[in-house]
């Protein structure tokens, strides 16, 4: 007979799997209730720590299942979660009751806030023309239900690019407007991503900062990359300096806390963390950072993230004193 190796942990962990489940059932949710969601570990106030699973982009669907990402997460001590949409969920966008319920119980089993849902605005789905507006809403709000059953409050809303610098799509205002009232009644946040070689001066974002003031809406801002602040950057281009942050936060909602490069001291080497974080603490910033690996040997056969992703929360951990 095989012997029990249940241990307490395992066995409270279960139990509160099942109360999640029964707690908060998505299958009977309506689409525009409030997911009923109380994280103890997400009450401090100051920036938070979680993980972008696109950091597990060369091990999700082969050596790691969701669960094994959430139990990773839960043990470097940090309390969010961001997901790419169409690589993370099941049968997507028609994930089934079942399937979010599974959702649910790994968030409550692991103590885990559903911090940023990750997905594209993509007019350029057809090769012969850009989608309309009323089509590109069309997706947008599939994506914002499905985004708001599943507990996200932040959705990293990546505009279809126009060049190399990240420039949204010239209807981009259209299509905000169409879903900001549909944003407010389910108190979503779509949050276009700063990502390099854009720089934070680029004129777009003025255009995303006008565009806030202008209607006074409190459900569009900023998602800022810190890949931005990378030092190590090619063709004598001018590097983003960590104040130029300081002007954006109170629009910047999450960040990706980008890294390529831990050292054995707990050290990222090319992004000027140290200056970054201070200045989120001091200008009082509340928001979620989502550790993004993006080091090109996590594609190595063999390869295992979990390890830098570990040094990067000791970082900031350090950093941030919690």
């Amino acid at each position: 007979m095989k012997k029990n190796t249940t241990t307490r942990r395992t066995f409270l962990r279960n139990v509160s799997a099942a109360a999640a489940v029964s707690v908060v059932p998505a299958a009977a949710m309506a689409l525009d209730s409030k997911p009923v969601a109380e994280y103890p570990a997400n009450e401090r106030k100051g920036p938070k720590r979680g993980v972008s699973l696109y950091s597990y982009s060369a091990e999700f669907g082969l050596t790691k299942t969701l669960e094994d990402c959430f139990e990773d997460i839960h043990d470097m001590g940090a309390t969010g979660i961001e997901i790419l949409a169409n690589a993370h969920i099941e049968n997507y966008p028609y994930p089934t009751d079942e399937w979010l319920d599974y959702w649910w119980s790994l968030c409550w089993k692991y103590n885990i806030e559903p911090a940023e849902y990750g997905h594209w605005i993509d007019g350029r789905v057809l090769q012969d023309r850009e989608l309309t507006v009323d089509e590109t809403t069309e997706y947008l709000v599939r994506d914002m239900r499905l985004a708001h059953r599943m507990g996200f409050k932040w959705l990293r809303t990546k505009v279809t690019v126009k060049d190399n610098q990240l420039a949204p799509i010239d209807n981009w205002t259209e299509v905000i407007d169409s879903v900001l009232p549909l944003a407010e009644r389910l108190d979503l946040k779509l949050l276009p991503e700063i990502h390099s070689p854009s720089k934070l001066s680029s004129g777009f974002i003025t255009h995303y900062l006008d565009y806030i003031k202008r209607t006074g809406t409190k459900h569009f801002g900023l998602n800022i990359d810190f890949g931005v602040f990378n030092t190590n950057v090619r063709g004598g281009s001018e590097v983003t300096q960590p104040e130029e942050l300081i002007p954006l936060l109170p629009y910047v909602y999450c960040c990706h806390a980008k890294f390529v490069d831990m050292d054995d001291n707990f050290r990222e080497t090319q992004i000027p963390y140290e200056k970054i974080l201070r200045i989120l603490i001091d200008n009082g910033y509340d928001g979620y950072l989502l550790s993004e690996y993006e080091g090109r040997d996590k594609y190595d056969e063999g390869y295992e993230v979990t390890h830098q992703l570990r040094k990067h929360h000791i970082m900031m951990k350090n950093i941030l004193g919690y």
